[in-house]
């Protein structure tokens, strides 16, 4: 960020500090007293199950482990967000089960 909008963003919050009555020292005891939010874990499954890595590794991942997935593709990264994963649509570019009857519909 140049230097003209950091000025310009820290004038404008100032001036919205301003308009609710917040002081700087309220802003920083906030800061130090609010907790650091959820432990996100460091896996996340398609499904939004997390695990943290410590102690047993949960059935989700033991299954994908057993199907041949890396334990690395659940890795999230490091800073990640707390809200869970969205599925957008499959890549089936990259499907490994494609054409086999693991990949067909159990629909009726």
């Amino acid at each position: 960020m140049d230097e003209r909008k950091r000025e310009s963003m820290i004038a404008y919050l100032r001036h919205r500090m301003d308009d609710f009555s917040i002081s700087p020292d309220d802003l920083a005891s906030f800061l130090a007293t609010e907790p650091a939010g959820p432990d996100i874990g460091r896996y996340r499954s398609a499904g939004g199950d997390t695990w943290s890595g410590e102690g047993e590794v949960p059935q989700w991942l033991r299954q994908a482990i057993s199907a041949g997935q890396s334990i690395g593709h659940f890795e999230l990264p490091c800073g990640a967000l707390a809200q869970p994963a969205t599925q957008t649509g499959a890549d089936w570019k990259n499907d490994p089960f494609a054409g086999s009857t693991l990949a067909r519909s159990n629909e009726r």
